[in-house]
C-alpha cells in the first residue's frame, strides 16, 4: 500500500515536472522569437541600391546602412531614419516632409530640393551635405546643425517656393 502511495506521488511529481517544464521552455522560445521594437518592419522593405521615386512613406528604416543608396524624387513623408547611415545617399527632391531622423547620419548626402518641413533631425550629422534649394520650414534642429546649415544655405525649393536661408532661420 505504502509502496503504490509512493509510486502514484512520484508518477503525479513527474508529470507536474513534465508540465512545468514544456510551459517554461515553450514561454521562453516565444520570448526569443520576438523581434526587438527597432527591426519591426525592416524584413517587409525589398530595399535596392537605387530607390528613385519610391513611395515610403511612413517606412522605418532604423539602423539601416543605407550608404549610397538612391532616393531621389521619393516621397519619405513620415518615414523613420534614426541612427541609420545616409553617407553619400542621394535625396533630391524627395519629400521628407513629418520625417524623423534622430542621430542619422547625412555625411556627404544630396540633400538638394529636400522637404523638411516638420522633420525631426536632431542629433544627426550633416558634414558635407548639400542642401541647396532644401526647405527645413518648422523643422527640429539643434542650434550647432542650425549654424552649421546656415553657412552652406542657398537656393529655393521648387516645390514649396522656400527660400533655404530663410527656412533655417538664418
Amino acid at each position: 500500500m505504502i509502496k503504490s502511495i509512493i509510486l502514484r506521488s512520484l508518477k503525479n511529481a513527474l508529470i507536474t515536472l513534465l508540465f512545468v517544464g514544456i510551459l517554461f521552455f515553450n514561454s521562453v522560445n516565444t520570448v526569443w522569437a520576438k523581434r526587438p521594437p527597432e527591426i519591426r518592419n525592416q524584413q517587409d522593405l525589398d530595399l535596392e541600391q537605387d530607390m528613385h521615386g519610391q513611395d515610403l512613406s511612413g517606412n522605418e528604416f532604423v539602423k539601416f546602412d543605407l550608404k549610397g543608396f538612391d532616393f531621389s524624387q521619393s516621397n519619405l513623408e513620415g518615414a523613420v531614419f534614426n541612427n541609420s547611415n545616409l553617407q553619400n545617399a542621394t535625396f533630391t527632391g524627395a519629400n521628407l516632409r513629418d520625417a524623423l531622423a534622430y542621430a542619422t547620419d547625412f555625411t556627404d548626402a544630396d540633400l538638394s530640393d529636400v522637404n523638411f518641413t516638420n522633420a525631426l533631425l536632431m542629433e544627426s550629422n550633416f558634414e558635407g551635405a548639400k542642401i541647396d534649394g532644401a526647405d527645413f520650414t518648422d523643422a527640429v534642429i539643434s542650434r550647432i546643425q542650425q549654424k552649421e546649415l546656415c553657412a552652406i544655405a542657398n537656393g529655393k525649393n521648387s516645390t514649396t517656393g522656400e527660400s533655404t536661408e530663410y527656412s533655417l532661420g538664418c
